[in-house]
Formats: C-alpha cells, structure tokens, sequence
C-alpha cells in the first residue's frame, strides 16, 4: 500500500488535515490508484478528488513524490 500525508494532499483540495481525513473516512474524497508498467515500472498515479477540486501525484514505491500538480 501506497500512503502519502493528508498534509500534503489536504491544502490542495482546499481542506484542513483533519476534514480532510474526515472526508476521507466518510468516503467523501474519492481516490483512484495506478500502478506504472513498463518504463514507468516502480511508480504509481494517485488521484484524489473532492467537489470540483482533484490532485493528482506519482509517488516511488515508498510513497515518496516525485511529481504533482
């Protein structure tokens, strides 16, 4: 499993930390997960989205990004 801190993903979104692992726990902040094949192989796309906002990262295998926007 692929985790990354609610305090980066939260301000994107136009949250706090806390409402946004409110949210989150509430299944209000949809997520959607892919994992790279070929060259992109070891990473992985994570999409959040709330409301009419998304963010979207990759991430190593660790969980650390190494692009967002």
């Amino acid at each position: 499993m692929i985790e990354v801190g609610a305090h980066l993903v939260a301000p994107t979104l136009g949250l706090t930390t806390a409402e946004f692992q409110t949210l989150m726990r509430a299944g209000r902040v949809r997520t959607l997960s892919e994992r790279g094949v070929g060259t992109d192989a070891g990473l992985y796309r994570l999409s959040f989205y709330h409301g009419k906002r998304r963010f979207r990262c990759v991430t190593d295998a660790t969980g650390n990004i190494v692009q967002s926007g």
